[in-house]
């Protein structure tokens, strides 16, 4: 017997999200509207709303999760997304972050370091109609220079430092979110870009998957 998937929809918005102090409505909506069974196997499709991170490929570099819907919404409405905003979702996998931004930004750059992921995402992306993401390949921890500067960057998966490449694609006025460091002492944070200057603050903790590609240069000790 096949899913209901609306009705599953429906409540991982009730019982995920809503119960983590997620309230912007348009994020809400835009969860509630778009497909996550379309963003993970056949297989998986029983499973896309589980409240776990869910793993969608083994990757070169490591495997790769679809982000718990709970601290995708949380990191997104930290962002203070608006409908003029020009978005880089970095790691966007098979395409689920970058589909949710494209109901809350004026355009979105899917920014993808696995051609595989990448050409599974613009499939998906294109059949349920999100004309306004761009889905890219390059190494994630580079960012897509050639479309900056964005007003906001979400990073898709925990990293272990944000690097100044991507803090450099930061517009004036515009916000990047990640969560820095990996399994509980993940922290969630907002860097700012103000003056010319990014700073950043600490907004919440979690537990979510690593993102390949972002571990810090460990320096050479006697």
């Amino acid at each position: 017997m096949s899913a209901d998937f609306s009705e599953l929809r429906v409540k991982m918005v009730d019982g995920q999200v809503r119960t983590t102090d997620v309230t912007s409505a348009p994020l809400l909506d835009a969860m509630l509207i778009v497909p996550r069974e379309a963003f993970v196997g056949a297989g998986q499709r029983d499973l896309a709303y589980i409240d776990e991170d869910i793993r969608i490929a083994a990757g070169a570099d490591g495997p790769r999760y679809l982000m718990e819907a709970s601290p995708l919404a949380k990191l997104m409405q930290l962002a203070e997304i608006s409908q003029t905003d020009s978005a880089l979702d970095v790691g966007t996998g098979t395409g689920y972050a970058a589909a949710i931004l494209s109901h809350l930004a004026k355009s979105v750059v899917a920014l993808e370091s696995d051609p595989a992921l990448a050409g599974t995402a613009g499939s998906t992306l294109s059949e349920l109609g999100c004309g306004n993401v761009a889905v890219v390949t390059g190494p994630l921890a580079k960012g897509h220079a050639a479309k900056a500067p964005y007003d906001v960057i979400f990073i898709g998966g925990s990293v272990e430092e944000v690097p100044a490449a991507l803090l450099d694609q930061l517009a004036e006025g515009g916000r990047l979110v990640a969560v820095e460091g990996q399994g509980n002492s993940g922290v969630a944070r907002l860097f700012l870009k103000a003056g010319g200057v990014v700073t950043g603050r600490r907004a919440f903790n979690a537990a979510i998957k690593p993102l390949p590609g972002f571990e810090r240069i460990r320096a050479f000790e006697f």
